[in-house]
């Protein structure tokens, strides 16, 4: 599995402010918004492009367009945060979801909603969610992405754990990782450590879901 991790001044002090336990939700949000676009900007640089010609004032130059935008298509809940810094940078990308919770006595995720085109085969997937942990939670979402028939996956994450990583790097399945950092491990919680604690919580506030209910 090719890993990409990014070494950047600027990913670095965004990634500072996500770790902080000082930072407020708002903080939080625009330090996600801005590592991002940057994990976003990293993970695009072997898609495609033609070429077409445009006028500039003074002249004509030759334009450069991506040939097939990619699907966005965040791990919800923690992943709708991505969005927006993704589609920054990609404004004519498509949008799927998929909804996996996290049962906290397994760790194990409970799938709750999948909205993909029926066929994406021949179709770069960007599947964005802020945490590699376990791996349990992408690897659930990537066969549901490979049972759709696509084949050119790449996993954009803020933070992995190197254990989820190496779950991911024996799936087998066609995937590739862009990430800001990998952690060495997790707690008994199997939170990231050192990590940035619950990303979905300090987005958007703590949850209450009843995962008998779903």
């Amino acid at each position: 599995m090719d890993i990409t991790v990014i070494d950047h001044p600027l990913a670095a002090s965004r990634l500072t402010l996500m770790r902080d336990a000082r930072s407020d939700n708002s903080a939080f949000r625009a330090a996600l918004a801005d590592l991002g676009a940057m994990l976003i900007y990293e993970a695009s640089r072997g898609l495609e492009i033609e070429h077409f010609p445009t006028r500039t004032p003074v002249g004509e130059a030759e334009g450069a367009r991506l040939k097939q935008p990619p699907i966005i298509v965040p791990v919800i809940r923690a992943g709708l945060g991505m969005i927006d810094p993704a589609l920054s940078m990609i404004p004519d990308a498509q949008v799927g979801f998929i909804g996996l919770a996290r049962d906290e006595r397994t760790h194990q995720p409970v799938p709750y909603l999948e909205a993909l085109p029926k066929d994406l085969s021949n179709q770069p997937v960007f599947i964005v969610d802020p945490m590699l942990a376990t791996g349990g939670s992408l690897l659930h979402a990537l066969r549901i992405l490979v049972d759709h028939g696509a084949t050119d996956i790449t996993a954009v994450c803020m933070v992995s754990a190197q254990p989820g990583v190496d779950v991911l790097a024996n799936s087998g399945l066609p995937v590739r990782l862009v990430t800001a950092a990998i952690d060495p491990g997790l707690n008994e919680d199997a939170y990231i450590v050192p990590g940035l604690g619950d990303a979905g919580d300090r987005l958007y506030g703590p949850r209450n879901i009843d995962l008998d209910r779903m």
